[in-house]
């Protein structure tokens, strides 16, 4: 199976969010250019401006955040202040998001005077330029990664991420409630909200509204924190293994071998795919519990049904001649 989930289109952030923010210790306080601050962030790396601020803006990317850092503001202040505005003059024609100034140090005035007039917005922060590059570097990406919501049943099962899918009915909460009480972990139901984590995993979660609830068709809501404690849950997990749920059909041939690895393709990320039909008598939460085995046996290299094969075939080729039974 290769079935592609569609992003959400366009993420970015208004550099009003980031001046915001109180999570990541980023001391941003605004100097000029409040009538910027819905200038759009759309990626993570950010620039720092050099000798851009010499008139050469060859290689300049207006659309990242632009840090000055001391190097940057001692030119400034040190130089020929014509030169100098004619050259932040420059910078400012184009569309550059912010920029933030390091070490709480302060521009020369007609920085804030130019990037006002051009809706600029400038801020500044009291970390040294490296401490801040790498905090706003993994805010940006924490905030700009692709994300997607999938309909499913996210489940930790010993320290495996599956996530269950298949139509509604079919009874994928049930099969996760049946986990929970087995000493496993519920991440999310109903719906789980996937964001992609550089450079390849994908990590899902609960929303917020949802976050710990199951719905059990005849029970209705529960709070599986309150039901069975804080050890029965978490709040986000990486996803190894997709699990799709589906009705028995006897016409159907399903793979009895599982020599061939099937693939789920989710924000461009491939994960192991398992197609696991539901019929009356099966234990589901057995056979999760084994495909979960089996994922981590197959993690330290060791594939059984590669391993039946390759026997196999081993036996049927150096089988001597007039063997046979007659």
């Amino acid at each position: 199976m290769n079935e592609t989930t569609a992003p959400m289109e366009g993420i970015s952030l208004s550099i009003e969010e980031i001046l915001a923010d109180t999570e990541y210790g980023l001391g941003l306080t605004l100097l000029a250019g409040e009538q910027g601050l819905k200038n759009r962030v759309f990626s993570s790396r950010i620039q720092k401006p050099g000798l851009a601020l010499a008139g050469y803006t060859e290689h300049l990317h207006p659309k990242r955040i632009q840090v000055l850092g001391n190097t940057e503001i001692s030119y400034l202040d040190q130089g020929d202040e014509r030169v100098a505005t004619e050259s932040i003059r420059k910078l400012c024609s184009f569309p550059i998001s912010c920029f933030i100034i390091t070490k709480g140090l302060m521009p020369p005035h007609y920085v804030c005077d130019l990037a006002e007039a051009s809706g600029i917005p400038v801020l500044n922060t009291h970390h040294q330029s490296s401490t801040f590059i790498s905090l706003i570097t993994k805010f940006l990406e924490e905030r700009l990664l692709p994300t997607t919501h999938l309909h499913g049943v996210l489940v930790d099962v010993m320290g495996v991420g599956i996530l269950l899918t298949g139509k509604s009915g079919i009874g994928k909460s049930e099969c996760a409630l049946d986990l929970v009480i087995r000493g496993h972990r519920l991440v999310a139901d109903d719906m789980v909200y996937i964001k992609k984590k550089m450079p390849a995993a994908l990590v899902g979660q609960s929303e917020e509204a949802i976050q710990h609830l199951m719905e059990i068709r005849g029970l209705g809501i529960i709070n599986i924190k309150d039901l069975y404690g804080v050890s029965s849950i978490r709040e986000k997990k990486i996803i190894d293994l997709q699990l799709e749920l589906v009705e028995w059909d006897p016409a159907h041939e399903y793979d009895r071998l599982g020599v061939d690895d099937r693939k789920m393709t989710i924000l461009g990320i491939d994960i192991p795919h398992i197609c696991i039909p539901v019929r009356p008598g099966r234990n589901l939460g057995s056979i999760i519990e084994v495909a979960a085995r089996n994922f981590l046996l197959k993690g330290m290299g060791y594939h059984s049904a590669r391993d039946f094969q390759e026997r196999l075939m081993a036996r049927m080729e150096f089988r001597p001649l007039g063997d046979e039974v007659e």
